[in-house]
Formats: C-alpha cells, sequence, structure tokens
C-alpha cells in the first residue's frame, strides 16, 4: 500500500472518505438538501426555479463520497495501485451517485405530476358530494385519471343543486368551482332507481 505523509496510507484515505460521506449521506437523509438548507444553493445540474435534484445535490455528492471511498477502499484490498484504485472508486461513485440522482427525479416527476391544475378541471363532469345551497357552497368530486379531486363548488345561478346530481364544472375561482347542472348527464350517469 502507499504511504502518504503523517502515516496516512491509500485505504485510510478511501476508507476516511467513505466515514465522511456517510455521515452527509444520513444527515441529508433526514434534512433534506444540506447546501440549500444553508443557503449555498450550487445545484447547476437542475433546471432554474426548480425544486429537482442536481449533481450537486448533497444527496448525490454524499453518494459519490461513499461509493468512492467503498470501491477505492475495496480495490486496494485487491491489491490495486493507487491510480487504479481511485479510477475504480470514481467509477464506483458516478455510477451510484448516477442512480441516487436518477431515482430522485424520477420521485420529483411523480410528484409534481399527481397535481391537478385549474385548467383541467374546467369543462369536466363531476358529482356533487354535498349538497349546494342557494347562495352557499357545497362539494364535488371530479375523477381526473386515477386521481379523485373533491372542490368546494357553487352553483352559477345560485340555485340550490342536491347531492347526487352530475354537473360541468365551468369555472374555477380562489373558494370554489363555478358549476351547473346538467339533467341530461345526470340521467345518464346515475340510473333512476338508484
Amino acid at each position: 500500500m502507499a504511504e502518504f505523509h503523517f502515516g496516512f496510507n491509500t485505504m485510510t484515505v478511501f476508507l476516511g472518505a467513505t466515514a465522511i460521506g456517510f455521515v452527509f449521506l444520513l444527515v441529508s437523509f433526514f434534512l433534506g438538501d444540506l447546501f440549500e438548507r444553508i443557503g449555498l444553493d450550487i445545484d447547476l445540474g437542475a433546471g432554474a426555479g426548480t425544486h429537482d435534484l442536481g449533481w450537486f445535490d448533497s444527496r448525490v455528492l454524499s453518494m459519490f463520497v461513499t461509493a468512492f471511498g467503498g470501491f477505492g477502499a475495496i480495490a486496494t484490498l485487491l491489491g490495486l495501485g493507487v491510480v487504479a484504485s481511485s479510477a475504480l472508486g470514481l467509477a464506483g461513485g458516478m455510477a451510484l451517485g448516477g442512480a441516487v440522482l436518477f431515482f430522485g427525479r424520477l420521485l420529483y416527476q411523480q410528484q409534481a405530476s399527481s397535481s391537478v391544475s385549474a385548467h383541467h378541471l374546467i369543462g369536466r363532469i363531476a358529482k356533487v358530494t354535498v349538497t349546494i345551497q342557494a347562495g352557499s357552497v357545497g362539494q364535488i368530486s371530479c375523477l381526473i385519471g386515477e386521481e379523485r379531486v373533491e372542490k368546494l363548488a357553487r352553483s352559477r345561478n345560485d340555485n340550490e343543486i342536491k347531492a347526487g346530481v352530475m354537473v360541468i364544472i365551468e369555472e374555477v375561482t380562489d373558494g370554489a368551482v363555478i358549476v351547473s347542472a346538467d339533467e341530461e348527464i345526470t340521467r345518464l350517469f346515475i340510473p333512476a332507481n338508484s
């Protein structure tokens, strides 16, 4: 094993990198991106204004350093030299850091795609689940894809719409959606004997 100044050898350096990376990985697991938390957002790998992961996210870097040290230590144990051990550590760090980056971005994309925006609601058919009283609000339920959306609703004409009636969402406001009852739609979706 190659000796460095002050009694350090390659195994000590690789194991030290593994330990430091693992500690930061654990802290990042509980606290999220450490760089963002301390106001040092150097995330050059993500899009501007997004909360996406990038190569300079502390969780990705922690995994890279942990894997670099671990793979380097294994290579040193196998008798490889400093350069070969470092190259293997670099390759392992890039692979595992890249895996964390890939799966983190995948999770962020899934999270972002699950929210339903206002323009997805307009024109949809919904069912009144809580009677909309005249001049007041009730509640509607609408299925968009596999996601059920529950919203407060007001009648377009401020008239009462009973629970079970099918309505069309015409407008989305800050407090509630504006709906209108359509008896034809209700007859199509709700059997007469229900």
